[in-house]
């Protein structure tokens, strides 16, 4: 039953819960560089780094300036998983469902949680960060690309997913999509038609996934 499936996790608020650290980082730039955006720091859940950079801070110069602070500040971040995200993701690996991050974050970024985290970059099978996409979500490309890695149909994959923009990318891709509420309300979340909704991980394993 779990034949040639493949299961795909967005990184921040779905495995780890930075989620919000990330919130209050975007605000304080927004505070210390005002975009004019109401909700900029909400609005751009799901974004990678370029296109948070070329959308609301084309100044060159300035993106360097944020980019150093955005360095130091995941360099020195504390990388928490969700417990019960990591006991599906062992359930996955023990019945050998292949999985992949699909994250807008850096290279650089995944390098410093691996460091902190020993163990984790191993429980994945792939990796696809934002560097190794043209387009971000709600572009389906990261997630067709974690497909095409994990040499699975799209139609067969499971998208786990918390940002609206990172949900739609999952629907786009053809994938089926169970919806996180860690970090958007409910009511946000069901606008977008994603195939299941729930809070955390907890009691939900692999054949609450399979009756998606």
């Amino acid at each position: 039953m779990t034949k040639d499936i493949g299961v795909l996790f967005d990184l921040d608020g779905v495995l780890l819960d930075t989620e919000g650290i990330y919130t209050d980082f975007w605000q304080d730039i927004d505070d210390k560089y005002p975009t004019g955006v109401p909700g900029f720091a909400h609005i751009i859940k799901g974004s990678n780094l370029t296109t948070i950079l070329d959308t609301y801070y084309p100044n060159k110069e300035l993106q360097k300036i944020i980019i150093g602070i955005l360095d130091e500040f995941e360099e020195d971040m504390k990388y928490r998983p969700f417990a019960d995200a990591m006991e599906f993701v062992k359930e996955l690996k023990d019945c050998g469902i292949p999985t992949c991050i699909v994250t807008s974050s850096s290279m650089l970024k995944m390098n410093n949680a691996f460091a902190q985290l020993p163990g984790f970059r191993e429980m994945f099978d792939g990796l696809i960060t934002g560097d190794m996409v043209k387009n971000c979500k709600p572009d389906p490309e990261g997630y067709l690309m974690a497909a095409e890695m994990l040499n699975v149909k799209p139609e067969k994959c499971y998208v786990f997913e918390d940002s609206l923009q990172g949900i739609q990318a999952g629907l786009n891709a053809g994938c089926k999509v169970v919806a996180l509420t860690t970090t958007v309300q409910r009511r946000s979340i069901e606008k977008l038609k994603a195939n299941k909704i729930i809070d955390n991980f907890v009691g939900f394993g692999i054949d609450e996934m399979l009756a998606v």
